[in-house]
């Protein structure tokens, strides 16, 4: 029996209030804003999955989108930012005090900078997940950027962030979250463990050539050396028997070093200069090892 169907009894037998049917009832989603964010795509990406594979890997975790829309059993969620890692940490053991705090703050310019002139280096756990999931909420564009010293330095954003998700969400994601294992890796760590029977999905950073796209993350830049290295990864995950699924900026770089996969272009929405009032059509390439097809355009 479900933990709905326990409700649904209880209730019509007069034990049970009715907002606990709405908190079991409640679907795991994001909770941050993330920039390259594959909301507006993600219902095409999971197509890929299927039900025989056994694990389901991200690498460049962010705000693991996809992974909240497949709701895997096993899955491995890894990122090289161990701030962000921390945070789902917290998550996991403390949503509803995560929640109260976050939503009995007050929005404020003030607060944002005084918040993003912390060391979170000097705050214990908690404190440094309230940090990262205020800075994140109203900061520009979703964007997690650092300096030489790696200091966070995305300035505040005045409108057009929304506010935080309810406390049943928060509960919902981090029930999720915690059936997943979850490590602050570089990228190339986390491919190392991936085995047979794995769906691997990778939405690195973009480092475009031929045009200027937005990758300048401090500590976490991701360039053209990165993305040979990734390719020789794909590959040993496909000698494996696993799948993988990568998501790029279509460029002649990307369709040129990953020729040797099945590829898909893709029209996708972009905030030009992150305003969302001033938007154009972009692509993204597709590029997987999965013999199954892409879905429709």
């Amino acid at each position: 029996m479900t933990v709905l169907s326990v409700v649904v009894q209880d209730v019509l037998e007069g034990k049970l209030f009715a907002r606990m049917v709405t908190r079991s009832d409640t679907q795991a989603r994001p909770l941050l804003r993330w920039a390259g964010s594959k909301r507006q795509t993600v219902e095409r990406l999971k197509q890929l999955w299927g039900t025989d594979h056994t694990r389901y890997v991200e690498p460049f975790a962010g705000s693991a989108a996809l992974f909240f829309a497949i709701r895997p059993n096993k899955a491995l969620l890894a990122d090289k930012n161990a701030d962000l890692i921390d945070t789902y940490n917290v998550l996991c053991d403390r949503p509803l005090e995560l929640h109260t705090r976050l939503t009995s703050m007050v929005r404020s310019k003030d607060l944002y900078y005084s918040l993003r002139s912390q060391d979170p280096r000097s705050l214990p756990p908690f404190e440094r997940a309230i940090r990262f999931l205020y800075l994140n909420r109203y900061c520009f564009n979703g964007l997690y950027r650092t300096n030489a010293s790696g200091e966070f330095n995305v300035p505040y954003a005045p409108s057009g962030t929304g506010s935080f998700p309810s406390a049943d969400v928060f509960e919902a994601s981090a029930r999720l979250l915690a059936t997943a294992t979850r490590r602050a890796w570089d990228f190339g760590t986390t491919l190392r463990y991936v085995k047979e029977g794995d769906f691997v999905y990778l939405d690195p950073p973009y480092a475009v050539e031929s045009r200027r796209v937005f990758r300048e993350y401090g500590s976490f830049g991701f360039g053209r050396e990165e993305l040979l290295r990734l390719a020789g990864h794909l590959r040993r995950i496909d000698e494996r028997g696993a799948v993988f699924l990568l998501t790029y900026a279509d460029c002649s770089e990307a369709r040129e070093l990953f020729s040797e996969w099945k590829q898909k272009r893709i029209a996708v929405r972009r905030n030009i200069a992150g305003f969302a009032g001033a938007r154009r059509r972009a692509y993204e390439l597709l590029v997987s090892n999965c013999t199954g097809p892409f879905g429709p355009r």
